[in-house]
């Protein structure tokens, strides 16, 4: 008996200290990042009944993805009754075999969003390579009032007119119509060792009018592949026809900020180029300290989220059927608060890269798809490597690559006022 009492008495502390001890922390799972996004910019007539395969182009890669989705300028409740993902086989409609995978909400495969809304899938396990195109294909069974869309997509999405099951379908078979529209769809972030995401948050010119449809030639692509080798993601918060200062094509910029930017999943940096709509729009935006006030505002709202902020100087404009010098004096003067004003942490002087010496108030034949307002592609590469030395050199170059980011919220109701159908 007194030999069981001495066994006890060296074993029990050590039995005790094993329960107490604490156990070995799991390692937390890697961070959201946003990989792809677009605004949205109004509504649509809806599809009822119809599958859309929405494809869309990823900046980084990742183990896992989330979409996000929006009713945000619908007029009643939006019922999703199925939203997939796949990896695109090639430029088409076909998912690669193996990939196709069931999103979900809260683990249910259906979802109504509310008139106003946003939403968000859960994490979907699906291994996605950097610059990837993902079909994101969503299924509405009924009428649920105008659709919100992004209408200059510049890529080829497919539609099933006859949706019901098809949304699963790896064949593309059943996809016979196209459009030019992203519906729904309006963002994609991804899990995995990205350093954070980039938004480049602007107008037409951002959006990608002038650049050749389905090559993902918009300066944000350009961009996105300069930035690769640091990981980070690069998201198009571009809506051709808006403005800064006031509605238009989709809310005014400040209306939209926290939701087409702030709110995005690892945003570090905001890339904004915005305000030649004003400029050249009615009603005309002629005082340059409005424009000022608005830059200050921008920055200031970011700031308060951690994020830095590149000004982008507006670019020239002479020759498009809206110019006046008067707008022209107007640009002048906007451009000289970008460079000199103090607001921005960084600026992107496009106008000194895309402008044609021998004729400053245009743009660079070289540059110019015809309309003499946007670019083409190789203007719109010259925009992406003025913002790549922007990014990477200097003190924001240094802050890029040493610090971590941050998630934020992924579901919200979107502002309001609504801008009318377009």
């Amino acid at each position: 008996m007194a030999k069981v009492v001495r066994v006890l008495t060296v074993l029990l502390p050590a039995l005790l200290t094993g329960l107490t001890a604490p156990a070995a922390a799991e390692p937390a799972p890697p961070p959201w990042t946003g990989s792809w996004e677009t605004a949205p910019s109004g509504t649509a007539a809806a599809l009822p009944g119809a599958a859309v395969r929405n494809v869309v182009h990823l900046s980084v890669g990742g183990t896992a993805v989330r979409v996000r989705l929006s009713n945000r300028f619908g007029t009643a409740p939006l019922r999703l009754g199925a939203v997939t993902v796949a990896l695109s086989r090639a430029a088409g409609p076909e998912a690669e075999p193996g990939t196709l995978r069931t999103a979900t909400f809260r683990s249910a495969t259906e979802l109504t969003v509310p008139a106003g809304a946003d939403a968000v899938t859960d994490p979907v396990p699906l291994r996605v390579p950097a610059g990837a195109d993902l079909l994101v294909t969503v299924y509405t069974p009924e009428n649920s009032g105008p659709a919100t869309h992004h209408r200059t997509a510049l890529q080829t999405s497919y539609v099933a007119p006859a949706g019901a099951g098809r949304a699963a379908d790896e064949d593309g078979s059943a996809y016979t119509a196209t459009t030019g529209r992203w519906y729904y769809v309006t963002g994609v972030d991804v899990r995995g060792p990205a350093a954070g995401a980039v938004v480049a948050f602007g107008d037409s010119l951002t959006d990608g009018n002038g650049s050749t449809p389905d090559t993902n030639h918009r300066w944000p692509d350009r961009l996105a592949l300069r930035l690769r080798e640091r990981r980070l993601g690069v998201l198009n918060a571009g809506i051709a026809g808006n403005r800064l200062l006031l509605d238009g094509a989709g809310p005014s910029a400040l209306a939209r900020l926290d939701a087409d930017a702030l709110d995005r999943a690892g945003v570090r940096v905001l890339v904004v180029f915005e305000g030649i709509n004003d400029i050249k729009g009615i009603p005309e935006a002629t005082d340059a300290t409005a424009f000022a006030d608005a830059y200050r505002t921008v920055v200031t709202r970011a700031h308060a989220r951690g994020v830095r902020v590149v000004g982008v100087t507006l670019t020239p404009y002479g020759g498009y059927p809206a110019w006046t010098a008067a707008g022209e004096a107007v640009r002048q003067r906007v451009n000289a608060f970008i460079r000199e004003g103090g607001a921005f942490d960084a600026v992107a002087d496009a106008d000194a890269a895309v402008r044609d010496p021998d004729d400053p108030g245009r743009i660079l034949p070289a540059y110019d798809p015809g309309d003499h307002l946007h670019f083409n592609d190789a203007g719109m590469a010259a925009v992406a490597d003025t913002v790549h030395r922007v990014l990477t050199r200097g003190p924001l170059g240094s802050d890029l690559t040493g610090r971590a980011h941050a998630t934020v919220p992924v579901t919200r109701t979107a502002p309001r006022p609504r801008p009318a159908g377009r």
